[in-house]
């Protein structure tokens, strides 16, 4: 039987619509391009078995194969538990390719995936290397070349809809051959439905401002609740410092003790009219922090707008209304984004260009890699390119000066993840 009348029977057999009249068609994977792995994956699974077609091999109906079509075809494969390893593997990556046509139909691809393994297990192997270059004054010199390994398991509490999450690190210095520290458990926490809302609790991760103030873990619960287009997200727990590599990294922490806690609140609103356009606004507060006799109270807005597929620009506003006396309470960030690299997507590649300025008491822990902490300003640049599927690899460059001493300060990152 050929790879196509084998497809056409397996399209028969799986795709709604069938008719008694007998189609020939040129490409039955229509929009899926005729030399996509997708057509031999299916063939495989057809030929062990996976997938059953009509014995005559014939296509009864007057569908062409969509992407739709290949989704029903993918999320049957899927729920079966007896695959064989190399079979599983394949379903697994056709469930990736159609991803967003299976949550479309209503098929959650991770629902289907708890059907054969309770358990799964991701993370990534990541070499990171950065060269600070700035006056002593400000610190000095600096460079950090280090292997880092994350593992990420996630398990499947029943039917429930709930899962149990963590996040275990342990990372190496290659310049000194040492180990950097022991294994980290660094996040630990549950997430499911309850009353409507989405609920994180335990050692949990907090995202806010698109990264600019807040992009680490606490010790609490968030709560999500709201519309496709709105929504809102509480969060409460204990916030240590004491676990991040460096001083200083934002507010009320410069030059102290890093083992320093404080109480973590916060809420953000998110809304999203259409596709081009996302907005933010929230306030995070850091109260009640151990050996400091201070707070934070920041507030902060933003969001970005898609003007085509390939170009989108990225802008946020944060201010820290505390009374320290001193005038550094304030944090932007503005960058323009061209294309951007997938992971899974072999051979994508994206560039962005921006400046940010964070003031030495505004933020709490941002995301950037690229500026060197708080407490800087300065233009930023950076590539990132997939050269071979699950691998990333990204520079980045920070070109400006301390916010206080105004002392050229300079920083050049690279960094390569491998994803499993």
């Amino acid at each position: 039987m050929s790879k196509k009348t084998l497809v056409s029977a397996i399209t028969a057999a799986l795709v709604v619509g069938a008719a008694s009249t007998t189609f020939a068609a040129a490409n039955p994977f229509s929009d899926v391009p005729a030399d996509s792995w997708a057509y031999d994956a299916v063939t495989t699974l057809a030929a062990d078995g996976v997938i059953d077609g009509y014995p005559d091999g014939t296509y009864k109906g007057q569908n062409t194969m969509t992407r739709y079509e290949m989704a029903q075809i993918v999320a049957r494969a899927m729920a079966k538990t007896d695959l064989e390893k190399a079979d599983k593997a394949l379903v697994d990556k056709l469930a990736a390719e159609f991803a967003e046509e299976l949550d479309n139909l209503g098929v959650r691809v991770a629902d289907l995936e708890k059907k054969s393994d309770n358990v799964k297990f991701g993370g990534e192997l990541r070499y990171r290397y950065y060269d600070i270059d700035r006056d002593s004054r400000l610190g000095g010199d600096e460079t950090h070349n280090k292997v880092l390994f994350r593992l990420e398991p996630k398990a499947y509490i029943g039917n429930s809809g709930w899962t149990a999450n963590a996040r275990i690190d342990y990372e190496m210095d290659l310049s000194s051959d040492e180990d950097e520290n022991d294994v980290e458990v660094d996040r630990a926490y549950v997430e499911g439905p309850l009353f409507g809302t989405t609920v994180t609790a335990g050692r949990t991760p907090v995202f806010t401002a698109q990264g600019l103030v807040f992009d680490d873990r606490i010790s609490g619960a968030t709560v999500a609740f709201g519309s496709e287009d709105f929504t809102a997200t509480l969060a409460a727990g204990r916030y240590n410092k004491g676990h991040l590599d460096t001083d200083g990294a934002g507010i009320p922490l410069v030059g102290v003790a890093k083992d320093i806690t404080g109480e973590y609140y916060g809420l953000q609103l998110d809304y999203a009219p259409s596709e081009q356009l996302a907005l933010n606004a929230g306030y995070t507060a850091l109260k009640n922090i151990e050996n400091i006799d201070a707070d934070a109270n920041i507030w902060y807005i933003g969001g970005s707008y898609a003007f085509d597929k390939n170009v989108k620009l990225v802008a946020e506003y944060a201010q820290n209304t505390e009374d320290y006396n001193w005038d550094q309470d304030q944090a932007w960030t503005a960058e323009l984004q061209y294309k951007g690299a997938n992971p899974a997507d072999a051979g994508s590649w994206g560039m962005y260009a921006g400046y940010r300025q964070i003031d030495l008491l505004s933020v709490i822990a941002p995301t950037y890699d690229d500026i060197i902490s708080a407490g800087y300003k300065g233009a930023v640049v950076g590539a990132s390119y997939v050269p071979a599927e699950n691998i990333l690899a990204t520079i980045e460059y920070f070109d400006g000066e301390g916010t206080v001493s105004g002392q050229d300060a300079s920083k050049f990152f690279a960094n390569v993840d491998f994803f499993f």
